[in-house]
């Protein structure tokens, strides 16, 4: 609490003159906006663990979004994430009105010489349909500089980019209570899609628990619909040690999920950056993913025996030999290389990298190597 009122005071200070000194140079602060609002209880983590750095960073003033200030504030700097987030709305004529706003943005960002910087999430998404998806397609072709969150997100030669790993979950989870695991406990946890293969899930548990009966498995998030939930409950009367809670799952819970699983087993049947695979480790529970370059280095990174991968469609065989290799009690998974203040200095220097190209002036530092040190 200390260190943050320090970081205020700070801030206020320099928000007086505008500028801050950083190796012995002034550098002015940069006004960045990002394409989300203040946060609420459903927002990602993500999002607010990016939120919360910047606040305190000395280098930028973090402004939320709001469709007053994205049109008429002043800012120098516009991140964008998932851009077809800022067309939603429930009903016809909102929806409308924020297509209208989303056109004044474009040319706002454009007539304003305003840089615009959009994280690359999930690199081969399939584009929105109809005029969403033209709209954001034109806000993400008007990047001056993308942000990759994993090593193996392709690069777009068009387009600068820097990478910035997506950041852990530790100081996230901990204020949340933990439960010790459960031997044999295997754990889903998060939204009910059919891209994430639940159930190859359910399927491989149930050749599983045939030849190990101490096995249980617990799965607990939101189905996207009534036909994945009917067949969940179906799986559940017929498998033994099978417990579902299919509801929203808020992030005490999710930690008590996780905490109390021998294993994570994630079966996407699609997956680059997967922020419940981190949210895992950060736990301090092993996870069984898919194989792919993306997690064979998140496994060579984090150390032995945390990141498990399989391939194909998942198989009994995968789980119980992933459960049966599980680090038990004793030092967690190496998360070093993705603490947030480290993403802040790296942040703020992307940021003003994209504002220098966007006004063709020289770069005056790169992400790699943020501007304070």
């Amino acid at each position: 609490l200390g260190s943050l009122g320090r970081h205020r005071r700070r801030r206020a200070a320099s928000a007086a003159t505008g500028a801050i000194r950083t190796k012995g140079e002034i550098v002015s602060i940069l006004r960045v906006m990002q394409s989300f609002g203040e946060p609420r209880p459903t927002t990602n983590p993500y999002i607010v663990m990016l939120r919360d750095a910047l606040v305190v960073s000395p280098e930028v003033e973090h402004l939320p979004f709001s469709w007053r200030t994205a049109l008429t504030g002043s800012f120098d700097v516009f991140h964008v994430h998932w851009a077809d987030t800022l067309l939603a709305g429930r009903s016809r004529s909102r929806r409308a009105a924020k297509r209208a706003a989303f056109v004044l943005l474009l040319l706002r960002l454009r007539l304003g010489r305003i840089a615009v910087v959009r994280t690359v999430h999930n690199p081969g998404r399939a584009p929105e349909p109809g005029l969403d998806g033209r709209l954001s397609r034109a806000l993400e072709r008007r990047a001056d500089l993308l942000i990759r969150i994993s090593a193996t997100t392709p690069e777009d030669p068009r387009v600068p980019s820097v990478l910035i790993p997506h950041g852990h979950y530790r100081d996230w989870f901990a204020p949340m209570p933990r439960s010790a695991a459960v031997p044999g406990r295997l754990g889903y946890v998060g939204l009910i899609k059919p891209y994430k293969g639940l159930d190859t899930l359910m399927s491989a548990y149930a050749a599983a628990v045939e030849r190990r009966p101490d096995l249980t498995l617990r799965v607990a998030g939101r189905p996207a619909d009534d036909g994945i939930a009917a067949d969940i409950r179906a799986a559940e009367a017929a498998l033994p040690g099978l417990e579902a809670t299919l509801r929203y799952v808020d992030e005490a819970e999710f930690a008590q999920i996780v905490t109390e699983s021998t294993l994570v087993v994630l079966p996407y049947r699609q997956m680059h950056n997967s922020g419940a695979a981190l949210a895992a480790l950060s736990l301090g529970r092993a996870v069984l993913v898919p194989d792919n370059e993306t997690n064979r280095a998140l496994a060579q990174e984090v150390g032995e025996g945390w990141v498990r991968t399989f391939r194909g469609d998942l198989s009994a065989d995968d789980l119980i030999a992933a459960v049966e290799a599980a680090p038990g009690a004793g030092r967690g998974p190496d998360l070093s290389a993705r603490g947030w203040a480290d993403a802040a200095a790296r942040y703020a220097a992307a940021y003003r990298r994209a504002r220098d190209i966007r006004r063709g002036a020289p770069a005056t530092s790169t992400a790699e190597e943020p501007a304070h040190g």
